[in-house]
């Protein structure tokens, strides 16, 4: 089933997010994936990183209740998404969703895999990247 983000090209997605001119409903977590696929891609990781931390919050601010941004998820996530596209053998988003469906359907299994700590409710790691402590990325 295809989700209505990709009813929009890559520019189109990425400069809606980054105006905050997407509807929040688009902004599913396949959508997200496909950001930080987008941004790594187009500037690198570091960049990427940057980006996506400021856009994210931003966006969360604007459509949220500026509390369900976590950067050590986000900076994770844009780690995670380069080091696929450098195994992949895929030339586009979906050809990496397809090779490698755990993105999508077991992510949060996958960041458990680097992780000791519950990252996703750790008050530290909302406001600051925590490394890995079990395997690095």
């Amino acid at each position: 089933m295809t989700e209505k983000h990709q009813l929009l090209n890559d520019m189109q997605f990425e400069e809606k997010f980054e105006n905050c001119t997407l509807a929040p409903i688009l902004f599913t977590h396949e959508a997200h994936l496909r950001l930080a696929y987008i941004h790594v891609t187009k500037y690198g990781l570091r960049k990427a990183v940057s980006n996506l931390c400021y856009q994210i919050a931003d966006f969360e601010r604007n459509f949220g209740d500026g509390r369900k941004f976590n950067k050590t998820i986000t900076v994770a996530s844009a780690k995670v998404i380069h080091h696929f596209i450098n195994k992949s053998k895929s030339v586009d988003f979906q050809g990496l969703l397809n090779e490698y469906p755990r993105l999508k359907s077991n992510f949060k299994a996958l960041l458990k895999t680097h992780y000791s700590l519950n990252i996703f409710i750790n008050k530290t790691a909302k406001h600051e990247y925590l490394e890995p402590d079990l395997s690095p990325f």
